[in-house]
């Protein structure tokens, strides 16, 4: 990362001992080097130990499974498979989404695995009951057993942070504060927990942990790391699956579901932090840093790892998409680990291999993969599977090795003898879904108290507070993404019937007479209470959409509206107390600043109250949590060959009660809203407009006589006017296009602008162009142009009508205008307020994703003439 110290210094890695004897050379020299063995890890207060370093590994070790099964299932699975025509073991390798099915295709088909993605419910239901879940849980599982070979079917669920998925279901904080607990039998019992509330819903598999190394902010994934620091990654992956599995030895006890370790390897590696991007690491960092939280998961017996959507791409190594690696499927995770359970992929992710689609991959099976993940294009992948066995391109052989494991997990998790899922341990139990006691002493637990000028907490039990900010009486920010949708948008506080906001917990904690509670700080004198206490920080967002990019990790540029508030607060006579939500440390020397306390509460979950336990005198014992990932003294990351820049907070970092900390006035210098590219220079990196979600400062729009000024798309991605409307849809991965329709009563536009111009000049200095990645689904009828602006009236346009006509309908397409094309129609570059924009007056519909403006890119063979 940016701000990391080097490995060595950070982990104190150990080097190997170098006192080899000159017999022991010898026999190394003659059969290789003996492997490292890792199985069960030492022990403190009952649980995994993050252990002060970890040797240095020259290779992978092979993992000793604390879970190694029944001999006799083996013997039982080679019956089942040799009684399987080569349709139903393609049918248990195949995976699709609730949403795309019934249950009478589970029996036609013989699925072997279900899922149901982030915002996907029975019956489309945000809000259904857990006996909906147990129904449709059912209805599967009948309809599996109805299938000739009569083998179960199991249900996979995205369980990241507790069942995350289930309306009224606690909610636990998010990994990033978890590992700020430093406490992994926490850890345990969470997932343990985590168990009980899947199986109070129907479900047997759980899609957690994730086990990321995160070496890079950015990432919009950050949360979900544990920490930068291996160390805790590997206790942590040890805990998690105990905890999630029931400490399973031969089987997966009553109390436990199967657990994922995820996403295989190197997704928290990426370069510049983007999702799904390329991690460059020499496969000795591959083995030390981003392997270490497998190595305590699979000794622990995890039973499926799901592989990364990310490219293993160096000088040296050439893997690609590890969804079509067989060095690092088969090669590193099934043979020199020994893992013998079941790989699965992630959504789509084999559609990203070089020469595959979604419902074509032979590349991935032949890799090692075992469980594909096809939501939506189930049928064609059954089918062209089929096909490559029988043609030879995917030996029988592979498929035969695929069934197997399948079946081993199964065997191992209980599901060939378990009754309907309705008739499960913990079936329907409110109880089961209810853990608010655990979850609220992991908020108190893994909060960070970073500055606290002359010990201002905590506050005493009798103050007169104010609560400002926006994150006060939000529990959609406050649980972030992964809640109820996928992104953890579109949610309300009715969402969330059994959760408890922060300004809640703090009224309870005081008494609602002695806190008033204004977001915005206006109209409010704060000389009139005791302290102020503002809730601020990030809004929800989930892969993707929460890459920073090239944006500055400055908050105040990120969210102006929480600086705004704190403007308004500080400097009034009366102490200020700082709650941060969010899900990643940002450079926030600002805020810090205007703040005589200043803590970070992570994405604690739905009970607030437990950081209203730390902020009030008497509720509870005070800070304990401490930094698990370093926070940046700087707005810009180092930039490739620059040195690491030095943390404002290190790792480990985290004030006591009785502490105040030596923070003094920070540096508020201030690079801007973009960390490179632009200006008058020459741009060197891609400006990105619209990635899955609007790029700040850009924000999406329609636009049509019903409302020229523009109605903005919302966080779900729709807007509608007679005209034009628009919706999600997949063009590269899932919802991360505008499937935009003209309907042809009228003129109308698509298009995204910032509130203010930006100086692009060094894009046209870099022969640029703007590109974008679409789908046609209706050719258009009339003349359509693609335009940017400066600052209406100002703008330039290319007709695009027949370049649009041209492309296939229903495949993707990726087009590229010059952006010089448009400055030397008059658009004046040192003031682009809208990079894109598409507009017509007849019917059209198309799908519109990763909108980016990239240098160099306007020599490219492939741009669109000018004319």
């Amino acid at each position: 990362m940016q701000w990391r110290s080097t490995l060595a210094a950070v982990l104190g890695l150990t080097l190997a001992a170098s006192a080899t004897s000159a017999a022991a050379a010898a026999q190394e020299e003659r059969h290789g080097p003996k492997q490292t063995v890792i199985g069960q890890p030492k022990t403190e207060h009952g649980c995994a130990r993050i252990e002060k370093s970890l040797p240095t590994l020259k290779d992978w070790p092979r993992i000793d499974s604390q879970l190694d099964g029944d001999r006799k299932d083996e013997a039982r699975i080679k019956a089942i498979l040799k009684d399987m025509t080569l349709a139903e073991k393609v049918g248990q390798m195949t995976q699709p989404e609730i949403g795309q099915i019934t249950p009478a295709d589970v029996t036609t088909y013989g699925f072997g695995s279900v899922l149901n993605g982030g915002g996907s419910f029975p019956g489309g239901n945000k809000h259904a009951a857990p006996q909906e879940w147990l129904t449709l849980a059912d209805a599967y599982w009948e309809a599996s057993k109805a299938s000739r070979t009569k083998i179960p079917v199991i249900w996979g669920i995205d369980a990241v942070h507790g069942n995350n998925n289930v309306f009224g279901t606690t909610v636990f904080p998010h990994n990033i504060g978890l590992g700020a607990a430093y406490d992994p039998c926490l850890v345990r019992d969470i997932a343990a927990a985590t168990a009980e509330q899947i199986r109070a819903t129907g479900q047997d598999w759980a899609f957690a942990p994730t086990l990321a190394v995160v070496q890079d902010d950015r990432w919009g994934r950050t949360y979900e790391g544990y920490s930068e620091d291996p160390r805790i990654t590997r206790a942590y992956g040890f805990e998690a699956v105990k905890g999630l599995q029931d400490n399973a030895k031969k089987r997966i006890g009553e109390d436990g579901v199967i657990a994922t370790a995820k996403h295989f390897i190197g997704d928290g590696g990426t370069t510049g932090g983007k999702d799904q991007g390329v991690n460059a690491a020499s496969e000795k960092d591959l083995i030390n840093i981003h392997g270490q939280g497998y190595y305590g998961a699979l000794a622990a017996g995890a039973q499926t790892v799901m592989i990364s959507f990310n490219s293993w791409t160096n000088d040296v190594i050439n893997e690609g998409k590890l969804h079509g690696s067989k060095y690092a499927q088969t090669g590193i995770l099934k043979e020199k680990m020994g893992f013998d359970g079941l790989i699965v992929s992630d959504w789509n992710g084999i559609g990203q291999v070089t020469g595959c689609t979604n419902s074509s991959c032979p590349q991935a099976i032949n890799a090692g993969m075992d469980v594909v993940m096809v939501p939506g294009e189930w049928k064609a992948f059954i089918t062209n599977t089929i096909a490559q066995v029988e043609s030879g391109q995917i030996p029988m052989t592979r498929i035969d090795d695929a069934v197997t494991r399948i079946l081993r997990v199964k065997l191992r998790a209980g599901t060939f003898d378990a009754p309907k899922p309705s008739k499960r341990d913990h079936a329907g139990e409110q109880k089961a879904l209810q853990h608010k006691e655990l979850a609220r002493e992991a908020v108190r637990d893994s909060a960070v108290l970073l500055k606290n000028d002359k010990r201002t907490l905590p506050l005493s039990n009798r103050s007169k507070v104010l609560v400002v900010g926006k994150s006060a009486d939000n529990i959609s920010n406050q649980t972030g993404g992964w809640t109820l949708s996928w992104q953890g948008t579109g949610n309300t506080n009715a969402d969330f019937p059994n959760a408890t906001s922060i300004l809640k917990g703090i009224q309870d904690a005081l008494g609602t007479k002695n806190v008033t509670f204004s977001e915005t700080a206006d109209g409010v004198d704060p000389a009139q209470f005791d302290a102020v206490i503002a809730v601020i920080g990030e809004t929800p967002y989930a892969e993707g959409v929460g890459d920073l990019g090239k944006r500055s990790f400055e908050s105040a540029r990120l969210y102006p509206q929480d600086l705004a508030v704190l403007d308004k607060v500080s400097g009034k006579g009366k102490p200020v107390v700082t709650v941060y939500v969010g899900g990643r440390a940002l450079y926030m020397n600002k805020e810090i600043n205007r703040s005589d306390a200043f803590v970070s509460a992570w994405l604690p979950g739905s009970e607030g109250q437990g950081i209203a336990d730390l902020l009030i005198r008497g509720r509870h014992n005070g800070f304990s949590g401490k930094l698990s990932y370093s926070w940046p003294g700087e707005a810009c990351p180092a930039l490739p060959g620059e040195a690491a820049k030095t943390p404002l907070f290190k790792l480990g970092y985290g004030l006591r009660d009785w502490q105040t900390g030596s923070v003094g006035k920070l540096d508020e210098t201030s690079p801007g809203g973009t960390c490179s590219g632009g200006g008058g220079g020459t741009a060197t990196e891609d400006l990105e407009v619209f990635n899955r979600t609007d790029i700040a400062p850009y924000k999406s729009y329609i636009g049509s006589a019903e409302n020229w000024g523009g109605t903005e798309i919302g966080p779900d991605g729709q807007a509608s006017h007679s005209e034009i409307n628009v919706v999600q849809s997949d063009v590269n991965v899932q919802q991360d296009a505008l499937k935009t329709t003209w309907t042809g009563t009228g003129p109308g536009q698509v298009y995204l602008q910032s509130p203010t111009g930006s100086d692009l000049r060094g894009y046209g200095n870099a022969n640029a162009a703007i590109e974008f990645d679409v789908i046609v689904h209706q050719a258009p009828a009339n003349r359509t142009v693609i335009s940017a602006h400066c600052m209406y009236p100002c703008l330039a346009e290319i007709d695009a009508t027949q370049a649009f006509r041209n492309l296939p309908i229903g495949q993707k397409s990726t087009v590229k205008i010059s952006v010089n094309c448009f400055s030397d129609k008059g658009l004046d570059l040192e003031n682009v307020n809208t990079p894109f924009l598409v507009y017509t007056d007849g019917p059209f519909q198309a799908s519109f994703a990763n909108v980016r403006w990239v240098p160099k890119a306007g020599a490219d063979p492939d741009v669109l003439p000018c004319t």
